[in-house]
């Protein structure tokens, strides 16, 4: 994969991200992120040439994101709260559909209940 695949990889995904009720771009610490309210569902890390990273809140499904070799818990005490860092590099293929449904869990368990709803309905 291309670092123009990477990038991309990251546009859909932001553009995903961004597609959920009362979600917005901000940029914290020099990071790209989605945020719904004043909570961050979703980091994309600072742009570094030929890499790609995503971190979501995953409280259901943390263990299995686990399993992969691309995934970490994330740092600073995050992971410990079911944070999940996913790396990409040039070589690898990015999972973008698996990736859209860890958005979609992270949104849920971060977004406010009536914002939840909206989703269900």
């Amino acid at each position: 994969m291309s670092n123009a695949d990477l990038r991309k990889a990251e546009k859909r995904l932001l553009k995903y991200a961004l597609a959920f009720p009362e979600a917005y771009e901000d940029h914290p610490w020099g990071e790209n992120v989605a945020k719904v309210g004043k909570k961050v569902f979703v980091f994309f890390g600072v742009p570094e040439k030929d890499k790609f990273h995503c971190c979501a809140k995953l409280p259901d499904s943390a263990d299995f994101a686990l399993t992969f070799p691309f995934t970490e818990p994330a740092g600073y005490g995050l992971g410990k709260a079911g944070w999940v860092l996913a790396r990409f590099g040039p070589t690898d293929e990015v999972p973008v559909d698996m990736l859209e449904d860890w958005i979609d869990e992270s949104y849920r368990a971060v977004a406010p209940k009536k914002l939840v709803k909206l989703l269900d309905e």
